[in-house]
């Protein structure tokens, strides 16, 4: 009994040495009392014990609102040691785990950002909407390999006669079939057409004397010839954008001068193109000799083309002028006949010097534009 007694005096003399090196920093923890602790192994009447704190420093430091724990870790040699701060490899990886956590937070904020400044993202309903109600519709597949820039209609419909076209893995010859370059997979030659077809451009060019208005002759110069430039750098200026395949709405003659359309919208020159449209187009036409009124009484009765009677809307001669000595007719048409303004005036028995268009419909040609340049 004697030695278990010794045993727990030496086991609460130990305690005390441990505590009594630490101070607890809040006041209220030191200013409480505690009740005595009596031993359990001893009898109960023969032992106590009292547990007392350091004594007050003379100069007290600030105390803090958190509680010194103390830290028991390991040492090198194996030994359980107690000190005040923590472990320095506990230090290294909870400032790993911050730096981690910060560059999360970081790459979160970027992302978020990012996504702020792009496309918003739409509901299934609202993009079921979009694409019932101003979605482009399935067209023909000779239209949109035109469209892509392939080829020409006619020569779309040729290369898909003779096979070298297919749609979703199959070789389609029907030129009438209804495909979605966005869904549908379609190869020409063995080239992927691209999902995205060009955008629509609209050009307005002054086209000068000597140019034919056809892509397909080879023994004069074409109007797209000066569109080289352009198509060279679509490129740069639209990266990722398919090169349009761009055509004239119609055709002047290869002495005639002024206004031509060109554009890729096959929709848009067959609607500005075709008679019923009855756009009127006008015209300036530079007379070599003199012009009186029964010339303008001959043109404006009208002449037979291709079996049919075409007269002017407006045959009026303009006022001359100082610098420009010859005698100039406006004349406007709307049935736009292949020579329709030569036939008439050579039909009064006049002979054109020179013929420039300058308006169809309500699109007039710019005065500041000049030959060779488009707008």
């Amino acid at each position: 009994m004697a030695a278990a007694g010794a045993t727990a005096a030496a086991a609460v003399a130990a305690a005390s040495l441990a505590f009594s090196s630490f101070h607890l920093s809040k006041p209220s923890l030191a200013r409480r009392h505690f009740r005595t602790i009596r031993s359990s192994i001893s009898p109960p009447s023969t032992t106590e014990f009292n547990i007392s704190f350091a004594p007050k420093s003379k100069n007290p430091k600030p105390q803090s609102e958190t509680l010194l724990i103390p830290w028991i870790i390991r040492d090198a040699n194996g030994n359980l040691k107690l000190q005040s701060t923590p472990p320095a490899k506990y230090l290294e990886d909870m400032a790993k785990a911050k730096a981690l956590t910060a560059k999360k937070k970081k790459k979160k904020e970027e992302s978020a950002a990012r996504a702020a400044a792009g496309e918003p993202k739409h509901s299934k309903a609202a993009r079921r909407f979009y694409n019932e109600n101003f979605r482009d519709p399935p067209q023909r597949l000779s239209k949109v390999l035109a469209a892509a820039g392939v080829a020409s209609r006619r020569s779309s419909e040729e290369l898909i006669f003779e096979g070298r076209v297919t749609v979703n893995g199959s070789v389609c010859n029907t030129p009438q079939i209804r495909v979605d370059p966005a869904r549908d997979m379609i190869y020409v030659n063995g080239n992927r057409l691209p999902k995205k077809l060009p955008p629509k451009v609209y050009l307005a060019l002054n086209k000068p004397k000597g140019y034919i208005c056809s892509s397909g002759e080879k023994e004069s110069k074409s109007v797209l010839f000066l569109f080289d430039d352009y198509l060279k750098n679509w490129n740069k200026q639209n990266p990722g954008v398919p090169k349009p395949r761009i055509f004239t709405v119609g055709r002047l003659d290869v002495a005639t001068t002024g206004l031509i359309i060109v554009t890729n919208d096959g929709d848009f020159a067959q609607k500005l193109s075709h008679p019923s449209s009855n756009l009127s187009k006008e015209y300036i036409a530079t007379i070599d000799g003199v012009v009186n009124k029964r010339h303008l009484i001959a043109i404006s009765e009208g002449t037979v083309i291709d079996g049919v009677h075409c007269t002017p809307d407006s045959v009026e001669l303009l006022p001359p002028q100082p610098a420009i000595l010859k005698p100039r007719l406006r004349i406007v048409v709307h049935e736009g006949r292949n020579h329709e303004v030569r036939e008439l005036v050579k039909n009064a028995g006049l002979q054109i010097h020179a013929l420039k268009r300058v308006r169809i419909g309500g699109f007039r040609l710019p005065s500041d534009l000049g030959a060779w340049e488009t707008c």
